[in-house]
């Protein structure tokens, strides 16, 4: 692989997971405001997003797997703590929707 398609997919997983980012925030506002349907749909494209960037991940995991080389740069290890935080804050937002709607029915 070289220097420009790695480009392209961390670009890929830094798209996907900001989009994803944006969806949890989105959910995290409704949550405050008791709307908790919109929320999980939110926190469901959300995890779309999440999926999409982790195929472009795991291409390249499977690129280096069958013993093709690859050169990371900080643009890949940028998108990957993108995409682990953002997948964190979204486990972190299911749980608070759980507990918002625990609160709620009490």
């Amino acid at each position: 692989m070289n220097q420009e398609e790695l480009q392209v997919v961390a670009f890929e997983i830094i798209l996907h997971s900001g989009t994803a980012r944006t969806e949890v925030h989105e959910a995290f506002a409704a949550m405050r405001e008791g709307n908790y349907s919109l929320a999980e749909e939110k926190l469901e494209i959300a995890n779309t997003e999440l999926v999409e960037a982790h195929h472009a991940q795991t291409k390249l995991l499977q690129d280096y797997a069958s013993g093709e080389e690859i050169k990371i740069e900080i643009i890949m290890v940028h998108a990957q703590d993108h995409l682990m935080t953002t997948m964190t804050l979204r486990e972190v937002a299911l749980e608070m929707l759980a507990l918002h709607q625990k609160i709620d029915h009490q």
